[in-house]
């Protein structure tokens, strides 16, 4: 009788359908007599399998064909094994058939479960080769009984063979390569670029696909959910362990399981002291491997760049888990609401915000709505598209509200866009994103194309990762690092360049002294438009009017006594830099200095943690006007040479060091690690 295992191996090779295709019995091949084996053996080259090659396992004879199939051009694969009845000696018969071997088999449907209907490449072909299992003097040897060559379909080329799936593996070392990439966040194609580069291969010569790459790290992520939050529950207490201002809540559901978790890292807490009077809250992306909706806390720093606050993951995008998140990122911040915050089009979110963040302005954020034109309208207007784009823009950059929503009338007349349900909405929501108006409310400069674009990179540098969850915190804070890392030496290099003065004015060079480039840059150009308006003096105030036009214009209030300037314009509440009105008011009434309270400390070159934003600029002045001159001087001997350079910047390290362990030391450690139940 064939014994169990036997029967377990008949079992996984043998093929039914190939069965009626392939006729392998004994009276097919050539005789199995060791004569007329040894005269093929002489009339055979060794790298053509023949009758009577002999093997000593069957591994090695699979080995051998597979060879010899991939320089012919074709692949093979384990077809049948025989084994003898009633004798007990296991297997002794095994057949390798080419990959194209057998008919599809026919699939009986299953309305239950999702056909895949993928396409098979078998057409039954004949060729395979067939192997006998010998015993001599007590040695078991596997020999060649049985070969067929011929192909009845096409042979594939040599740059074309190596596509075949049992010629695409992937090593050990190369796997682990591909696992630590993937912990970086870069792309499928990225990693296949350094792999070739390491290998020293051409482009696309890699023993494997960009597709068996991302089934080898899609198989690293099929591991159990409830296992998985587990562990990235273990992560975050392992973080918090190493660092007590590492900050996170989760909550659970009825089941006891990861339902919501939010985090925030000591140096995030730091920069929204600073720089969270403007947010947003992205919660466009999704974490693909997990199918899971992720909300990221950004902003932007004094010099340009984008900060990150915090992070969140959820279950569901409902009312519930929002709020719920929105009160989880106060807590972080202890509390402290921004001015403004910029958010998607999702109604349970502008819900969420208005509840738990009463005294904020909230906005919908302009760069996460244009995304969607291209799939709003581009099918419905053609090649009208980009021409009412241009028209869109237009009307989104007005300063009248008035002429907003007469020109809103018109472009949707000259588009025949009556009906179009998007056009609608946009329309009711204008309140929320035209900028018409948002003007009297702080943005920071967060509705601009090139903020949008570097707050979008940044995102996405970590979003992109291919690996588990309960790694997915690491990696942001990895990301978050070397955004810091390259936000310094950015801030250096901007610290370093030679500003160029434009105007000559005194309250030109009193700015560069202050701000930062960034800020600098922007106040700059509005101080150059200043010489182009005329000033004219009423009994309230100033009319500020482009010397071109002889109409309108901008009304501006000017108080010298008190130091209190503002614009119609609303440029200043707008950014938290002046207008060029107010300038020009300015240097009308021989003001030699831009007022202190009109250089926000959030624009200002240096800017302490430990200081409010709501704090009052002029009590500080003396101090940070003196700190500013030392700055000033510093840059300049600092430059001369690379030896004061290098000095320079290794003691203000060492002093920043000092200063930022100070901080850390200074902010209350508070115990959000634990779960809260949602109410």
């Amino acid at each position: 009788m064939m014994s169990q295992e036997e029967r377990h191996m008949m079992i996984i090779y043998d093929d039914p359908s190939d069965q009626r295709s392939l006729s392998m019995d004994d009276t097919s091949s050539a005789d199995d007599s060791p004569n007329e084996s040894r005269l093929s053996l002489e009339q055979t080259n060794d790298l053509v399998p023949y009758i009577g090659q002999r093997f000593p396992t069957h591994d090695a004879a699979y080995e051998f064909y597979s060879g010899f199939a991939k320089r012919c051009g074709f692949s093979i694969r384990r077809h049948r094994t025989e084994g003898k009845d009633g004798v007990g000696k296991g297997l002794t018969r095994r057949y390798f058939v080419c990959h194209r071997a057998g008919n599809t088999p026919v699939k009986v449907a299953n309305e239950n479960k999702p056909q895949r209907n993928r396409k098979s490449s078998r057409c039954g072909c004949q060729a395979y080769m067939r192997i006998s299992k010998t015993t001599e003097l007590g040695l078991s040897e596997w020999r060649v009984t049985g070969f067929v060559k011929h192909h009845n379909h096409e042979l594939l080329e040599p740059n074309q063979v190596r596509f075949l799936p049992a010629y695409r593996t992937i090593s050990d070392r190369d796997k682990t390569r591909i696992f630590m990439y993937a912990k970086t966040g870069i792309s499928v194609q990225q990693m296949m670029r350094l792999l070739e580069l390491e290998k020293c291969v051409e482009p696309g010569y890699l023993p494997f696909t960009e597709k068996d790459v991302r089934n080898l790290i899609q198989s690293f992520r099929k591991v159990d959910p409830e296992e998985d939050s587990k562990d990235l529950l273990r992560m975050c207490r392992s973080i918090k362990e190493k660092d007590h201002n590492f900050r996170f809540e989760y909550t659970l559901d009825s089941n006891n399981k990861l339902e919501n978790i939010a985090w925030s890292y000591a140096s995030s807490v730091q920069a929204y002291e600073v720089f969270g009077d403007a947010v947003i809250f992205d919660t466009t992306h999704r974490l693909t491997a997990f199918d899971m909706p992720v909300g990221i806390w950004v902003g932007i720093n004094n010099y340009g760049m984008p900060c990150f606050f915090g992070c969140v993951l959820l279950q569901e995008e409902n009312l519930r888990s929002f709020s719920w998140a929105v009160k989880a990122f106060l807590r972080f911040m202890n509390g402290r609401a921004p001015q403004t915050i910029l958010t998607d089009q999702n109604m349970c979110l502008k819900e969420a915000v208005t509840m738990e963040m009463p005294t904020t302005k909230h906005a919908l954020c302009m760069w996460l709505i244009v995304a969607k034109f291209p799939s709003w309208f581009n099918a419905v207007l053609g090649e009208r598209y980009n021409e009412w784009k241009a028209e869109f823009y237009r009307l989104y950059n007005m300063e009248s509200i008035n002429e907003f929503e007469l020109g809103w009338r018109d472009m949707v007349n000259s588009f025949g866009l009556h009906n179009n349900r998007h056009i609608g909405n946009l329309f009711a929501l204008r309140s929320l994103w035209a900028l018409p108006y948002l003007r009297s409310h702080f943005l920071a400069s967060l509705t601009t194309t090139g903020q949008s674009k570097s707050i979008n990179a940044f995102i996405q540098r970590f979003l992109s990762a291919q690996t588990r969850l309960a790694q997915f915190i690491e990696q942001a804070a990895v990301a978050v690092d070397f955004k810091d890392q390259a936000g310094e030496q950015q801030t250096m290099q901007q610290n370093l360049q030679n500003i160029c003065l434009k105007t000559g004015a005194p309250m030109e060079t009193h700015a560069a002294s202050v701000l930062t480039p960034f800020a600098f840059s922007k106040l700059q150009e509005q101080l150059v438009f200043a010489a182009h308006y005329a000033s004219f003096q009423m009994e309230d105030g100033f009319l500020i009017r482009h010397h071109t036009k002889l109409d309108s214009g901008r009304k501006v209030y000017w108080n010298s006594q008190q130091g209190i300037i503002s614009c119609s314009c609303h440029q200043f509440e707008f950014s938290g830099i002046l207008c060029r009105h107010a300038l020009r008011v300015l240097s009308a009434g021989n003001c030699f200095q831009i007022p202190e309270r009109y250089l926000p400390l959030r624009w200002r070159r240096v800017s302490s943690s430990a200081t409010k934003l709501q704090s009052n600029p002029d009590h500080h002045a003396e101090k940070i006007q003196q700190f500013q001159s030392l700055v000033s001087i510093l840059v300049t001997e600092a430059t001369k040479s690379k030896e004061c350079l290098d000095l320079a910047t290794e003691q203000v390290s060492l002093l920043l060091s000092r200063m930022r362990e100070q901080t850390i030391a200074s902010l209350q450690v508070r115990d959000v690690g634990m779960p809260r139940n949602l109410s």
